[in-house]
């Protein structure tokens, strides 16, 4: 009684139908990714505040960020902002001193109000010069 080879009943493998994918489904990734997409780029501009300034036209071109800059506005009136706090002229250099510490190489930018006379922002700009902060610009907006 020897058995023949091919008819044991037993099977090998799968077959094609029942055979099981070896590849990843990515759609549920790229609808999540998306979705954030979306959710960031309707957010983020909402997270920048400000002082509401109009800034005079340049067409110089933007400058590279490498870290959050410290922000200094001078609004229409004259009055000088530090971030979003407004401050004294006499007390800039020492809040300025206080946040960067020794850091100052940073870039310091200052938005001048196109309303606002040009010797009280080349004050600022001098103050914080003769003061040893020698990156400071000036922000314009680009010309339409």
């Amino acid at each position: 009684m020897q058995m023949q080879g091919g008819g044991s009943g037993r099977r090998t493998g799968f077959s094609k139908r029942h055979r099981q994918m070896s590849e990843i489904n990515v759609t549920p990734f790229v609808d999540v990714m998306l979705v954030l997409l979306v959710v960031f780029m309707v957010t983020a501009p909402l997270l920048t505040v400000g002082v509401p300034i109009d800034l005079p036209n340049s067409q110089a071109n933007n400058l590279p960020e490498n870290n959050t800059p410290l922000s200094i506005t001078i609004d229409d009136q004259g009055k000088i902002y530090l971030q979003d706090e407004e401050v004294d002229l006499g007390q800039l250099v020492a809040r300025i001193t206080v946040i960067f510490e020794n850091r100052k190489e940073d870039r310091i930018y200052v938005h001048g109000d196109e309303g606002v006379s040009y010797g009280r922002v080349m004050k600022v700009m001098g103050l914080l010069n003769g003061n040893g902060f020698s990156r400071v610009a000036l922000v314009t907006d680009t010309e339409r």
